[in-house]
């Protein structure tokens, strides 16, 4: 027997491979397949099923395109079949799956949604090794319960229903039963999970605030929904299209994967095309091309892109890294943007050398901002998220969060100039491109962010718990 985690760090992703006796499994797929397909070969393998634990919500499954390549059965817990558009195996509460010579049993967990199920996997000696729990259990915290579409159950509800599921089906299994989840810390599927991305029943019992003990129903619906972020808007487009299903990956890169010359580009960008500039901040920061949007691959790429192109059906052109072009296009695959048109062929010199326009952002270094606080009052503006600048900010700050910069747009002055900054320079750049489209020029960006400003010797205001005051 063989298990694999296969962990997609943007996303905080997990899938999983389990190999046995010339039959495989994979659990919750990314978008694109051919990882699965390699791996299956390597272990002289044949794919038999595709199991989902849930219609997912941050990304868009490959479970349609692995089961067209393989042959291999999808299989989604009850309740699932009446939704779906395509053809599954609803399993049903407890039904055991052959892999080889080990089993997978279907254990229905309903809660973070209803068709909410984990996989319980015995070895060939019909010992239980391990369980998928996809996002009904995390390492540090449970799957928030206000995600679920096409469901009449308020968010209470559903939170009462995974209580009773983790109580039933998840802590009564054995403490050295290892826990494999869906997510990892960053996802927002969750708001408290462990940086660890394999654990054990027994350290979650210790040690997870929704497996106390003596919770009751009420306490565990209160603190599961207490601090809940509103969830991110592309969520609910990427259920859909997991519900209903979508296009072919192949088909998705083979639209986007194609070069333009400065030309054809230019030409597409006036037709209604975003362009989107995935490089990274500093190369954004000294030359790009006007009104381009900036959101680098090396962060949160993909629920960056998801949090602010609104439309998932948007049009979008790429500016990337030599190379990057194919992997710029699978991430935005990966949460439901599959109309990429092209990328500039050559990267960002072929833009430059074709004496096309340019723009640029204002850039400063921390001491800089720091000397020019001391001689002057320019506003200065914190896109970090609430809680970031509730815990520590600079003196006389305005916090507009890059999550909702829509809402802010109209706090911005547009007659004078401002300083932005988040926490190390990458939210800012990408709030800085959207005012920029946005006809918003006189803004200075301050290099490092806040972690730099406070090296520097910036005047800033500490949060204290009211209980020390």
């Amino acid at each position: 027997m063989k298990v694999k985690q296969i962990y997609t760090g943007c996303l905080a992703e997990a899938a999983y491979y389990i190999g046995s006796n010339g039959e495989a499994a994979i659990i919750d797929p990314l978008r694109e397949t051919q990882q699965y397909i390699d791996l299956s070969n390597q272990e002289n393998t044949k794919i038999k099923y595709v199991f989902l634990t849930h219609f997912h919500a941050d990304f868009v499954s490959g479970h349609l395109d692995l089961a067209r390549k393989t042959g291999a059965t999808i299989v989604y817990g009850p309740t699932a079949k009446e939704k779906t558009g395509y053809e599954i195996h609803e399993g049903a509460d407890n039904e055991v799956f052959n892999i080889g010579d080990v089993t997978l049993t279907l254990l229905h967990t309903p809660g973070h949604t209803m068709e909410s199920s984990s996989y319980l996997l015995k070895d060939e000696q019909g010992i239980i090794n391990s369980v998928f729990s996809g996002d009904t259990l995390f390492l540090g915290d449970v799957g928030r319960p206000d995600l679920a579409v096409k469901s009449d159950l308020t968010k209470e509800q559903l939170a009462g229903h995974s209580f009773d599921s983790l109580r039933a089906k998840i802590m009564t299994l054995p403490n050295e039963t290892i826990v494999y989840p869906n997510h990892g810390a960053g996802s927002a599927c969750g708001k408290n999970m462990s940086k660890e991305t394999i654990g054990t029943i027994g350290h979650e019992k210790k040690t997870n605030y929704a497996l106390r003990e003596d919770m009751t129903k009420e306490d565990f619906v209160n603190e599961l929904l207490d601090g809940i972020l509103p969830p991110p808007a592309y969520f609910s487009k990427n259920a859909m299209l997991n519900i209903k299903g979508s296009q072919s990956f192949d088909d998705v890169l083979e639209k986007g994967n194609v070069p333009l010359n400065a030309n054809i580009f230019l030409e597409r960008a006036r037709s209604g095309a975003l362009v989107l500039d995935v490089r990274n901040p500093e190369d954004f920061a000294k030359a790009h091309i006007p009104g381009s949007i900036f959101i680098g691959l090396n962060g949160s790429f993909a629920p960056w892109v998801g949090a602010l192109i609104p439309d998932i059906r948007q049009e979008i052109i790429l500016v990337t890294p030599l190379g990057d072009e194919e992997e710029t296009i699978t991430r935005l695959s990966r949460v439901g943007y599959d109309n990429t048109l092209g990328f500039l062929d050559g990267g960002f010199d072929t833009w430059l050398k074709s004496d096309m326009e340019i723009d640029a952002v204002d850039s400063i270094s921390a001491e800089e901002f720091v000397e020019c606080q001391n001689r002057s009052e320019i506003p200065v503006f914190d896109v970090r998220k609430k809680s970031e600048n509730l815990s520590e900010h600079v003196i006389g700050v305005r916090n507009t969060p890059l999550d909702n910069i829509n809402d802010f747009i109209t706090s911005y002055p547009e007659d004078t100039n401002f300083f932005i900054h988040c926490a190390g320079g990458y939210r800012s750049m990408i709030a800085s491109s959207i005012l920029k489209s946005r006809g918003i020029h006189n803004l200075i960006d301050v290099k490092g962010g806040f972690a730099a400003i406070k090296e520097a010797g910036a005047e800033v205001s500490t949060y204290r718990c009211p209980s020390t005051l």
